[in-house]
C-alpha cells in the first residue's frame, strides 16, 4: 500500500516536473534502452550469455517505471535520496543507483524540435542545419549555476570562480528559436570562461562561418562575434560617448531597447531551466552536472516545443478579384 502511495504522490507534476502524459510517454520511449543497458550490462558482469531461463535468479527492487520517477523528482526538487528510499521502501544506495542509470538515458534525449514530432537536435551542427533550412532566426545567451566550492587543495579550483557573479559556478549557452522555445542548451564550461571564448572553442563561430544565412541576437556579452559577423549576428549598439549630443543618446537607447526587446524570449528560456532546483544551485558533484543540465533541458524542450507557432499576420495589399487594364 505504502509504495502505491508513493507511486501516486511522486508521479504528480507537482513533484516529477513532467505531466502523467509526458511520464507516459518517457517512459515508452526510455523502457527498451534502459532493459538493453541493463542485460549488457548483466551479461559483462556474468562473462557469457545467461544460463537460466528469463524471470530467474533475484528479482530486481525498483522496477524501471520507479526508477525513472525517482530521477524525476529528484531532478525536479534536488531531495536528499534518503527521502525517496524510505519512500519507496530501499536502500539509499539503490535509489543512487536509479538515478545514475536513468540519467544518462535522460541527457543523451537530444531537443525536441517545434512543429516536427519524433525530430530531435543533439549538436551545435544540428541546431544551425535546422536554422538554415527553416529560415529560423537564433537567440543566444549565457547561464550561470552556483557549485559547491571546492577543497583549498583541489587543482582548477579558480577556474570555476565567476568574475560576475564571484561565486563558484557553472556557465551554459542557451540556443532558442524568436518564440523562446529552446533549441539547445549545452557548450559546458567552467564559471572563469567568458562566453567569447566559448564561442571560440566550441566551434559557435565556425557554424556561423559554415552557414552564412543563420541569423541570430545576441547580448552584449558577445560583441566580438556580432563584430565579426555582422551581416548575421545583431547585438546591442556600442553606448556613445559623454559628449554625443542628445539625438545620438536616444538613438542609442532605442536600438538598445528594440534588442532587448526581440532577445527577451532567450532570458525566458533560462527562467524555464532555472524553475528546476539543480539548475539553481547544483549541491552534486561537478562532474554530474552536464549530464544533469542536458537532462533537465531535454525535458523543457518537451514541454517548450508543444507551445503553438504564433505566425506573424502579412500587412502586404493582395487583389481580391482580377482586374482589366
Amino acid at each position: 500500500m505504502k509504495l502505491t502511495w508513493a507511486r501516486t504522490a511522486c508521479s504528480h507534476p507537482a513533484l516529477s516536473g513532467v505531466s502523467r502524459a509526458h511520464f507516459g510517454e518517457l517512459f515508452a520511449e526510455l523502457a527498451g534502452p534502459w532493459e538493453a543497458a541493463r542485460q549488457s550490462a548483466l551479461q559483462a558482469a556474468r562473462g557469457g550469455p545467461r544460463r537460466r531461463a528469463a524471470g530467474a535468479g533475484r528479482k530486481a527492487k525498483l522496477v524501471f517505471f520507479n526508477r525513472l520517477l525517482i530521477t524525476l523528482v529528484i531532478l525536479r526538487h534536488q531531495l536528499p535520496h534518503e527521502v525517496l528510499a524510505e519512500l519507496f521502501e530501499v536502500d539509499h544506495s539503490t535509489v543512487s543507483e536509479a538515478v545514475r542509470q536513468a540519467r544518462p538515458l535522460l541527457a543523451a534525449r537530444g531537443f525536441a524540435v517545434p512543429d516536427r514530432p519524433g525530430v530531435r537536435l543533439r549538436t551545435l551542427e544540428d541546431v544551425f542545419a535546422y536554422a538554415e533550412a527553416e529560415g529560423i532566426g537564433l537567440r543566444l545567451d549565457g547561464a550561470e549555476t552556483q557549485v559547491r566550492r571546492p577543497q583549498a587543495s583541489r587543482p582548477g579550483r579558480r577556474a570555476f570562480v565567476s568574475g560576475k557573479r564571484r561565486q563558484n559556478t557553472i556557465k551554459s549557452t542557451t540556443f532558442s528559436d524568436g518564440q523562446g522555445r529552446m533549441l539547445l542548451a549545452g557548450v559546458i564550461r567552467p564559471g572563469r570562461m567568458h562566453d567569447q571564448t566559448a564561442v571560440r572553442t566550441e566551434g559557435i563561430a565556425e557554424q556561423f562561418r559554415l552557414r552564412p544565412r543563420v541569423q541570430a541576437k545576441v547580448d552584449s556579452g558577445y560583441a566580438g562575434l556580432a563584430k565579426e559577423f555582422p551581416e548575421q549576428v545583431s547585438a546591442p549598439p556600442k553606448k556613445p560617448k559623454d559628449e554625443a549630443c542628445d539625438g545620438e543618446k536616444r538613438a542609442w537607447r532605442e536600438g538598445r531597447r528594440r534588442q532587448s526587446s526581440a532577445r527577451i524570449c532567450v532570458e525566458h528560456t533560462n527562467a524555464e531551466l532555472r524553475q528546476w532546483a539543480p539548475l539553481r544551485r547544483f549541491t552534486g558533484r561537478r562532474e554530474t552536472y552536464a549530464e544533469t543540465h542536458l537532462a533537465i533541458a531535454g525535458l523543457v524542450s518537451d514541454r517548450a516545443a508543444r507551445r503553438p507557432t504564433r505566425r506573424e499576420t502579412s500587412t502586404e495589399l493582395v487583389l481580391t478579384r482580377a482586374t482589366t487594364c
